[in-house]
């Protein structure tokens, strides 16, 4: 049976600045970057699996880009709503010393109006998979979109995977969204998010009492990323810390994005489905975070927000056993 990848987020341009000039200016967006991943392994990958992308993006020459790298990358643009009269929206993405990276962002407004109709034709399978983050689900002037698609992909049996991935420039509007947070984890299967995104979110660093206070009673599955250090996932009934290889990033642009796109594609790898969740092994957990940061580490080893077209995902690779990385 056929299953489809959906991604539910913003598109924006990165410009990517490295020492204050601008070095590359590509296609971006958190789930966004996850898509276009998924769209040039698990599409090539698998007997048929559609890749697809509901977001907004304006009616200029950006929107065109965007769109034919979209097409060009395997993944599907018809639940893209293109805004006359807007501009797409762009980020000044600029690498520090370590290169990590620090964003403005600049947004125009788009007529909810036109949303309405192109996400009530939007539907959803028994184990499809669903990714979806970042502020644009949890925007108070999207929610009344966005919710009713994410539920509706819920009662169908989809697996929703949701990235919390939280910017300090939102941290002003909480009281706002802090229940959409919630909301979203309550319909999803496995929340991921980093442990900066926590830190800033709840003042909570640590994943064990991330999960025990906030997670667990809303959703069974938290993996939690900590930059070099390891990776921990948690189910109700253990929890699972993996060692990842110490690199030297080019750029750590997508790093996240990508774990989640290596995280759908191992649930295809190894033909996953919804009812297999509760059951998980420690090794299929180990083996699904080794393929997820194999995805994470292609990334940070270049200047693009995803992995390159000839990327070979390493199915059950113990990346805990692998000698350090220089990029």
């Amino acid at each position: 049976m056929s299953r489809k990848i959906t991604g539910i987020g913003e598109t924006i341009l990165d410009i990517v600045f490295k020492d204050n000039k601008p070095v590359a200016a590509v296609p971006g967006g958190s789930t966004f970057n996850a898509i276009i991943s998924l769209g040039r392994t698990a599409g090539r990958d698998f007997k048929d699996v559609e890749v697809s992308m509901v977001t907004d993006i304006g009616d200029d020459h950006v929107a065109d880009i965007v769109t034919s790298f979209m097409e060009a990358n395997g993944v599907d643009t018809q639940n893209v709503t293109r805004y006359k009269n807007a501009r797409t929206n762009i980020s000044l993405a600029f690498l520090d010393s370590n290169s990590n990276a620090h964003y403005q962002f600049y947004k125009d407004h788009f007529d909810s109006s036109q949303r309405e109709e192109k996400l009530a034709s939007i539907t959803f399978e028994k184990d499809d998979l669903v990714l979806f983050g970042s502020y644009f689900v949890i925007n108070p002037e999207l929610r009344s979109f966005v919710a009713p698609l994410l539920q509706r992909a819920h009662e169908a049996g989809a697996i929703l995977c949701y990235d919390v991935n939280i910017r300090k420039n939102h941290l002003d509007q909480m009281p706002r969204i802090y229940g959409n947070i919630v909301e979203n984890c309550r319909v999803s299967d496995i929340v991921r998010g980093s442990s900066e995104d926590f830190e800033m979110l709840l003042g909570i660093k640590d994943p064990e009492e991330i999960y025990r206070k906030y997670i667990k009673a809303l959703c069974p599955i938290f993996i939690c990323t900590c930059g070099p250090d390891p990776i921990h996932i948690f189910t109700p009934d253990r929890h699972i810390t993996i060692p990842v290889p110490r690199i030297v990033p080019v750029s750590t642009i997508g790093a996240g994005d990508n774990f989640n796109a290596g995280l759908l594609y191992s649930l295809l790898a190894k033909d996953l489905r919804k009812a297999d969740l509760a059951t998980l092994s420690s090794e299929q957990l180990t083996d699904i975070a080794a393929i997820a940061d194999s995805f994470s580490i292609e990334v940070c080893c270049s200047m693009d927000n995803y992995v390159g077209k000839n990327f070979r995902a390493i199915p059950d690779c113990h990346r805990h056993q692998e000698p350090d990385t220089d990029c």
